[in-house]
């Protein structure tokens, strides 16, 4: 999947980006690709706790706990 992505960066961003660039000697794809991951991950954590958190705990109920109660 190939799409192209427009990325207008602040001028203090693009300062910083230049500047680390030069200091970590690692190209800007490379520091953009690794703060994105990051970020990702981050996000995704987040997520997944706010999923967590959302969920009832008097009407999520597993399998056996269900039919536990459950007559046949």
């Amino acid at each position: 999947m190939d799409v192209e992505i427009e990325c207008n960066l602040a001028l203090e961003t693009r300062q910083k980006l230049e500047a680390f660039s030069i200091v970590l000697k690692k190209d800007h794809t490379t520091i953009l690709e690794e703060a994105l991951a990051l970020y990702f991950k981050q996000e995704e954590e987040r997520l997944y706790q706010t999923g967590l958190a959302q969920k009832d705990p008097d009407t999520d109920i597993g399998f056996d706990e269900f039919w536990d109660d459950v007559d046949i």
